[in-house]
């Protein structure tokens, strides 16, 4: 068994939008999606990393309370939480593809610091930065 982080979550305001978004437009496929009672665990995985998962999971019980999760939905909404990086190997080609479906760019492609990296945001308000790999 390999150690490492497995899961990380995303707090989304739907989950069947969010998964939409990151299916139809960012391109990636769905690892786990159950249901346990009113709690659904919904997991998508970028083809090129199987081995990690995102989770896209809506604020509430059993985690939070209803004032705390109304709070977290806020946060989210204005594109508060911290950004997550999305690597890619041509940027503006990205960034042509994800435009023509629909993505919300925050920042167009930018030269910066040797590389090229533009902003995006998912549909609950997530930022992202996408970044050019080096070589």
């Amino acid at each position: 068994m390999k150690e490492g982080i497995e899961v990380v979550g995303l707090y989304v305001r739907d989950q069947d939008e969010a998964l939409t978004f990151y299916v139809e437009k960012l391109g990636f496929r769905v690892h786990t999606d159950v249901k346990n009672g009113d709690y659904r665990w919904l997991t998508v995985q970028h083809p090129e990393q199987p081995s990690f998962q995102l989770g896209l999971f809506t604020p509430g019980p059993p985690v939070l309370d209803a004032a705390t999760a109304q709070a977290v939905r806020a946060l989210v909404a204005k594109g508060a939480m911290p950004p997550l990086v999305l690597t890619v190997a041509d940027c503006r080609a990205a960034y042509g593809r994800m435009l023509a479906a629909g993505v919300e760019f925050t920042q167009e492609p930018v030269d910066r610091f040797g590389t090229v990296d533009a902003g995006f945001r998912d549909p609950s308000g997530n930022g992202w930065k996408m970044i050019q790999g080096r070589g």
